[in-house]
């Protein structure tokens, strides 16, 4: 499964930087969706419909959600997960959830933090994920009790680890905001009081490499409202695989949170107090 997803995430790639070779500025035809800040291109949707048939035809019946084609199942017979793939109790449906291109307005104005993301669930666990930098060519990928790894443009492959991070103060923390002005709003009160209390924060536009950069180290803390499955699935394995801890939530009004083991609580905490997160009530867990 892992390895499946490797692999589409790696050709929806190709696919989206052939598209960008070969469309003339001005014509990816963005169009709106949820606002008018929320674009989407034909290579989004193109991408998606490629990755779509390639699950179509290497495992049929299994279903897809995608970003921007919703859920359906493909076509064909049921198909379960064998014995020899990711630990399960019992064999149940495969779902496959499709990001295309996670940082669509990055793509628009040609900064390189832009990815595909696909993740593998069953029964309602992620077990399998891959996030791939479309422009800088690195993948990450994770299974469920197996790691997680970062292979680069040069094939090198690196077992992952969150920081060492223990101090909040010194916590550099990833963050995205709504495409919502009046949730905007509310995130940027949250940001303006966290501030004096970390190192500092960074917002690059894609939630699925923000929590990539933090199973590599490159921050040690992460935290968004307005989140959905696609945005979050494969992501959000790689970081706990890489030791962090992450609370992924299915609630528009409080953030999917994730944080290098040494921050985690003090991190919480923070967020709690800010009024951005209510106490989970025990320890985080990693949900789908």
């Amino acid at each position: 499964m892992r390895e499946f997803a490797d692999r589409l995430a790696v050709s929806g790639g190709d696919v989206a930087r052939r598209m960008s070779r070969e469309i003339a500025p001005g014509g990816l035809g963005a169009r709106s969706k949820s606002s008018v800040t929320d674009p989407v291109t034909v290579i989004d949707t193109a991408v998606e419909e490629h990755l779509r048939a390639r699950v179509a035809g290497a495992r049929p019946g299994d279903r897809v959600l995608g970003e921007e084609g919703g859920e359906h199942a493909t076509a064909g017979t049921s198909s379960s997960l064998s014995s020899s793939s990711p630990p399960s109790e019992s064999p149940g449906r495969v779902r496959w959830i499709i990001d295309p291109v996670d940082g669509t307005v990055n793509l628009l104005y040609g900064i390189p933090f832009t990815a595909v993301s696909v993740a593998a669930e069953i029964d309602g666990v992620v077990v399998a994920g891959a996030v791939h930098n479309i422009v800088t060519r690195e993948t990450w990928t994770a299974g469920l009790g197996r790691g997680a790894t970062l292979r680069g443009v040069d094939g090198a492959v690196t077992d992952l680890a969150a920081s060492s991070c223990g101090t909040l103060s010194l916590a550099l923390v990833g963050t995205g905001f709504a495409y919502d002005s009046g949730v905007r709003a509310e995130q940027g009160r949250v940001v303006a009081e966290l501030l004096p209390r970390i190192r500092d924060i960074r917002r690059c536009g894609s939630a699925a490499l923000d929590l990539c950069m933090l199973a590599t180290g490159r921050i040690d803390a992460y935290y968004e409202r307005c989140l959905k499955p696609w945005d979050h699935a494969a992501g959000a394995l790689v970081a706990a695989e890489a030791g962090a801890i992450v609370v992924v939530s299915t609630d528009d009004g409080v953030p999917t949170t994730a944080a290098a083991p040494g921050v985690a609580r003090e991190f919480l905490d923070a967020l709690i107090a800010l009024g951005g997160y209510p106490d989970p009530g025990g320890p985080p867990r990693l949900s789908s």
